[in-house]
């Protein structure tokens, strides 16, 4: 039985993840807003924590992308973060199903200052990816995708074909809780992204790694890939 002056393992991941927020991240007007929006339009609380925010940006950053393609756009949180990191005639393409959410991002993404590098495109993914790839788009430095799990397979399918040798292919919350090891799961997004883990293993296209993370989200990880040359 937990004692009742212990902190449950959550409370003390929100804790470490709010001093490294504070500390590393800071207050952001902007972001803070968007996040209130969002919140006062009903939209689920997924998006990504600040400092997993700031690691997305710091990741472009490094990248020095000038084109970002995100797949699952929700009120815009990560796409500010996101397109901090472009040059000013960088561009970025995020897509989102509902259209509630995109009127949310939108707004959100003009009061950031971002509305002339960032295009919130409306639709099921899939769709918006294939016609991306039927326009033969210019190639996409980094790719965040945090979209519908089971469709992640699909989803990174078309990455590769959106992206080039070099490019960053980032692939959010695949750990379920742990049940990503569970092989005989029935749960959709546990088979998404087993399925996704499996093609990257046979992919000789890309180097992959996986990596647990812990905070304010609860348990879960991220998978990052490198196109390669």
């Amino acid at each position: 039985m937990t004692h009742p002056n212990e902190r449950s393992p959550q409370d003390v991941w929100n804790a470490v993840d709010d001093y490294f927020s504070e500390q590393l991240v800071g207050h952001d007007p902007v972001l803070e807003a968007a996040t209130a929006d969002a919140d006062a339009a009903g939209l689920p609380g997924i998006a990504v924590a600040p400092n997993q925010g700031k690691l997305l940006h710091l990741l472009a950053l490094t990248q020095g992308a000038r084109r970002i393609l995100e797949v699952g756009t929700l009120g815009g949180y990560s796409a500010i973060w996101l397109g901090r990191a472009l040059p000013e005639d960088g561009t970025l393409i995020t897509l989102e199903l509902d259209p509630k959410h995109a009127e949310v991002a939108r707004g959100n993404l003009a009061r950031a200052g971002l509305g002339k590098v960032a295009e919130v495109r409306v639709g099921p993914a899939a769709d918006s990816l294939a016609a991306l790839v039927e326009d033969a788009v210019e190639p996409f430095d980094l790719v965040f995708i945090d979209a519908d799990k089971p469709s992640n397979p699909e989803y990174f399918r078309r990455a590769l074909e959106l992206t080039r040798p070099g490019s960053l292919i980032i692939v959010d919350n695949v750990v379920r809780g742990g049940r990503v090891a569970e092989a005989d799961s029935t749960d959709p997004s546990v088979v998404g992204t087993r399925a996704l883990h499996a093609l990257l293993a046979a992919e000789p296209r890309v180097s992959a790694t996986s990596v647990q993370t812990v905070g304010s989200k609860g348990y879960d990880g991220f998978t990052l890939a490198r196109v390669q040359g």
